[in-house]
């Protein structure tokens, strides 16, 4: 979990396009999920006994997963640093940077853009920023090289290109 890995006051870093997507899920989370299951423990009351009624209990718990969503969303929106990587100008690579690297080992290229941890989708090639490879990559410059430790061991990158959109 994100709190776990970031200070209660410490900034969260987003794109445009996450913060979006986040203000699309509290909406969806506060005017449509949100009354379906007020709707639904309603419903399961009006049927009388609670205490076996497993319709009642299967609300209640998606009741509490619903507003415990929408309570970190809104930390979330407290403490974002919300980014335009569009207006970023930098030979480094920094949070919101697309980067081409080439896996010196095989020859093999592939290019990843940093997000924000609520954005990444490594099957999309966004990475978190908290990822062990976007904190490797941070600071470096275009042909210089990057040792990453993954899963299978140590695999050595060059960056090949950095970009802004």
């Amino acid at each position: 979990m994100l709190a776990s890995c970031v200070m209660a006051d410490e900034k969260i870093p987003m794109t445009l396009l996450g913060k979006k997507l986040l203000e699309e899920e509290l909406k969806h989370l506060t005017q449509v999920e949100r009354p379906i299951v007020v709707a639904a423990i309603e419903h399961a009351r009006s049927l009388g006994d609670l205490s076996e009624n497993a319709d009642y209990s299967a609300a209640k718990e998606r009741q509490g997963f619903i507003e415990g969503r929408i309570q970190e969303i809104n930390a979330k929106f407290a403490r974002a640093q919300v980014i335009d990587t569009a207006t970023i100008k930098s030979d480094r690579v920094v949070f919101g940077a697309t980067v081409t690297l080439e896996e010196e080992e095989s020859g093999s290229s592939i290019t990843y853009s940093i997000v924000g941890v609520d954005e990444a989708d490594v099957k999309k090639n966004k990475i978190g920023i908290t990822s062990p490879l976007a904190r490797s990559l941070i600071g470096k410059k275009q042909g210089e090289e990057v040792e990453v430790n993954a899963p299978k061991g140590k695999i050595n990158y060059t960056v090949v290109e950095i970009s802004y959109s």
